[in-house]
């Protein structure tokens, strides 16, 4: 059943109920979540509880998980306390989320604060408001054991994962985020969301989001008026595999919604196609722009890691763009933590490259024109 639907009838249910004379309900069922993009949770009301489901959070697997946010943490009944006030999140992704909430200052740990480019939260990195906790698949348990978080949002690619088990057989519930996992632009920021339930800015969250929804769909909208559609190359090499992204992948969205004509856009797979150089020069040699090609900051890089770049046209006619070159002050990729949660400043920076008579005055965010 088409979701917008559902909404609808939700919407006019609780307008029923509400303008009725009765006594005032308990507030936790006058609140309903509309989850419209993403595919990986789910914000329930049963019998006057809420839950929080989250039903992909692994690669493999389909194991789904049921979170009681209630006012205490009970880990034998998986029930965080809500709101977290002292809270670890192991990925950069998270970030802009909670502070978008303006809630940075409750996270009090993370794994490699180096990757960290936010201002806002590396301050209080360098303050010492949020302690370093090594590697994210090697945290520091002792430290963590110090700071009594009293959540842990991780990222595992398995449910058996060795350090987060032993973080729960400590006491400290651990929550793990599927963004990554999301097919979709938009799927993947409706995650504020999850963070808005957890962090009780439930609608706060849902305004962000809808804020950055209506900004991505005018934007498509406005690319959609270029009569032309430009031929893009994505992807680059590594060791002897050309690794490209796949026609239903997220990438390919974007360069859908951009109006591009991206070359691999008929192809099945959400992740990416690995393939010859010979084949995708074959296709790509005329391409009129190669967004994203790995971690190359200068045409003398890209050249180092394969010599025969130079026989596309866009390394030729310097139409090649790429996202290494944005950095934080410690040398995180600004695109790695601030894309997923800002899809719509990547579609505007795809624009800017490709027609950038459409958005005369925008600056990019995200990607650079390899130097």
């Amino acid at each position: 059943m088409n979701t917008t639907y559902i909404f609808n009838i939700l919407f006019c249910l609780i307008l029923f109920y509400s303008c009725k004379n009765k006594a005032p309900k308990d507030k936790t069922e006058d609140k309903e979540v509309n989850v419209k993009y993403a595919n990986g949770f789910d914000i329930v009301y049963e019998n006057g509880n809420k839950y929080l489901i989250l039903k992909r959070v692994f690669q493999s697997g389909t194991q789904s998980f049921k979170y009681l946010l209630t006012d205490e943490i009970n880990i034998q009944k998986n029930a965080i306390k809500v709101p977290v006030e002292k809270l670890v999140v192991t990925s950069t992704t998270h970030i802009p989320m909670v502070e978008l909430l303006e809630k940075e200052n409750n996270i009090i740990g993370f794994p490699n604060t180096k990757y960290i480019s936010s201002e806002k939260t590396r301050t209080l990195v360098d303050s010492g408001a949020i302690k370093e906790l090594g590697s994210e698949q090697n945290m520091n348990t002792e430290v963590l054991i110090d700071l009594e978080p009293e959540l842990v949002i991780g990222f595992a690619l398995h449910p058996n994962d060795k350090l987060y088990n032993n973080i729960k057989k400590l006491g400290i519930p651990v929550l793990f985020n599927g963004d990554w996992l999301e097919e979709t632009p938009l799927g993947r920021a409706e995650w504020i969301k999850v963070f808005g339930v957890l962090l009780d800015k439930e609608k706060q969250a849902d305004s962000i989001f809808s804020a950055i929804e209506r900004n991505y769909n005018s934007i498509k909208a406005l690319a959609q008026t270029n009569n032309t559609a430009p031929k893009v190359l994505s992807g680059s090499m590594y060791k002897d595999t050309f690794y490209v992204p796949a026609g239903e992948s997220f990438m390919a969205k974007y360069m859908s919604d951009a109006n591009l004509d991206y070359i691999w856009k008929d192809t099945k797979g959400t992740g990416s196609l690995q393939l010859n150089f010979e084949s995708v020069l074959d296709k790509a040699q005329k391409a009129d722009f190669w967004l994203g090609c790995g971690l190359s900051e200068t045409r003398k890089e890209l050249m180092n890691s394969n010599r025969h770049y130079n026989k596309f046209d866009a390394f030729t006619k310097q139409k090649i763009y790429t996202v290494a070159s944005k950095k934080g002050p410690t040398g995180g990729l600004i695109y790695f933590e601030l894309a997923p949660t800002r899809p719509d400043l990547v579609l505007k920076d795809m624009i800017k490259i490709t027609s950038p008579e459409l958005l005369p005055d925008y600056e990019f965010t995200f990607f650079e024109l390899l130097k």
